[in-house]
């Protein structure tokens, strides 16, 4: 099944039992309110009209004074008053009241005049002193058959000498709420199809941003280099890590193109080295010979250094994480690395300050390397004999590692292509320049530890800081 269909299908799922059960406890809400409404206004309805009866059921004359001619006169009115859409054309209230001991003295539709209603709940609970209401059907189990009964005492001189009850059937408020339960449905089916057409269109949406990112990978896979789809949210995250991907097998196979550059450029020294052997072959003077032979050590030296390097970078660039990782104090290999430094070079004067409680988790041959080369390349480009320093500090959980010397400094190019690969300044003692691969060392070890190499000082003195995070 296509993605398309499985996410149209879930939110048709969802939208749809969403909406059932809202719509349905909207509708069963609706009849329960509207009979809550009218029998609040009912409430207040039968007790104005018990205060207007009062006076006549005490004297007893209730069922033929003005009370029962203003009930005549009521019944009488067709108001033909349109509510939202709905005309209403009788009013609908009936109306009896009983003495004190449930006798109905006075019925508006004349029906139960002289009945004992005593034993009715709506006069029961109220000559009891408690709210009397009560509802009856003409059919049982018909609801629109219902009539409602709410009763209000009658107090004369603080006495109760009787009740009226206010009656009104249900059919006369079915239509409004019909009306109401039909809105609710319409609206209901409206908001369905809305919520229909938003979940398509989202849902063709996410299809559409899978799909540019599936054409990006088979591109990719394709050899293409492109730029990753511009798109929102985790599918940009995911398109941004494809990219990241694509770009570290781009740069493995850079490697491979640089090392046969390089294998290129070892022709040089391989020429010299050669050149200089066949000499060496011949007769010639004893201060020639050296000379020829210290050339041929010299070039052998560089292009093992050389070769090393690269070897050590195109193993760090190969991981994504440290090989292994341990807790040990910085200081202690950084006094390992100066003595090894001060062993091959001879009046290298190197300084160490370091704070002691410094430790890294990290891979200790790794972060051996980086900071050989560093201490290496300060030492390449200081004057002969000139002071170097090594400081170790923590910066907020983050260890610190500075290299500062007096040599000249970068070049402006160099400088802002700190660690790249094969970027060198020229020495100061007119040497052939380095291969430029000690930084990039560094840099990428500082990388795989979480922290960065950063130029701090480009100009007299140079300061280049490496951090390793936790």
């Amino acid at each position: 099944m296509h993605l398309g269909i499985r996410l149209l299908f879930g939110v048709f799922l969802i939208l749809g039992l969403a909406t059932f059960f809202v719509l349905r406890v909207f509708v069963t809400e609706v009849k329960p309110s509207v009979r809550d409404v009218l029998e609040e206004v009912m409430i207040d309805s039968a007790n104005a009209f018990a205060e207007m009866a009062a006076p006549e059921l005490a004297d007893g004359t209730i069922a033929n004074a003005k009370f029962a001619a203003a009930m005549k006169s009521y019944n009488a009115r067709q108001p033909h008053a349109n509510v939202s859409g709905l005309t209403k054309k009788s009013v609908d209230f009936r109306v009896y009241v009983t003495d004190a001991q449930g006798i109905v003295r006075y019925d508006s539709e004349n029906i139960a005049v002289g009945q004992d209603y005593s034993r009715w709940r709506d006069v029961l609970l109220t000559l009891r002193g408690e709210y009397g209401a009560r509802v009856t059907r003409d059919a049982e189990r018909d609801d629109g058959t219902s009539v409602f009964y709410v009763a209000a005492p009658i107090v004369h001189q603080g006495q109760r000498i009787g009740v009226l009850t206010l009656a009104k059937n249900s059919s006369t408020v079915g239509p409004f709420i019909e009306r109401a339960e039909n809105k609710i449905l319409s609206s209901g089916a409206l908001l369905i199809g809305l919520s229909l057409v938003i979940g398509v269109a989202a849902t063709l949406w996410i299809v559409h941003a899978v799909r540019k990112l599936a054409r990006y990978a088979e591109q990719v896979e394709a050899g293409k280099r492109l730029p990753p789809p511009d798109l929102p949210g985790e599918l940009g995250k995911l398109a941004r890590a494809m990219n990241g991907m694509r770009e570290r097998l781009e740069g493995k196979r850079y490697v491979e193109s640089t090392v046969r550059a390089l294998t290129h450029e070892i022709k040089s020294p391989l020429a010299a080295i050669r050149g200089a052997g066949e000499l060496l072959k011949e007769p010639m003077p004893a201060a020639d010979q050296t000379r020829f032979a210290q050339n041929v050590v010299e070039q052998s030296e560089r292009m093992r250094r050389t070769v090393d390097r690269l070897l050590d970078l195109s193993k760090l660039e190969g991981l994504s994480a440290p090989i292994k990782a341990d807790v040990f104090e910085l200081v202690s290999l950084a006094q390992q690395v100066i003595e090894n430094a001060e062993s091959r070079h001879v009046g290298a004067a190197i300084e160490l300050n370091a704070d002691p409680s410094v430790e890294v988790c990290g891979d200790h041959e790794q972060i051996e390397l980086a900071l050989t080369n560093l201490i290496e390349n300060a030492i390449a480009f200081s004057p002969h004999g000139a002071e170097i320093q090594c400081n170790i500090s923590r910066a907020n959980q983050v260890a610190c590692i500075d290299v500062i010397d007096t040599g000249p400094g970068f070049a402006d190019f160099a400088a802002e292509k700190i660690g790249e690969r094969f970027v060198s300044s020229p020495r100061p003692d007119g040497s052939p320049k380095s291969s430029g691969l000690g930084l990039a060392i560094a840099k990428q070890v500082a990388e795989l530890h979480g922290g960065t190499l950063t130029l701090i000082s480009a100009r007299q003195p140079t300061q280049v800081r490496l951090t390793l995070g936790d």
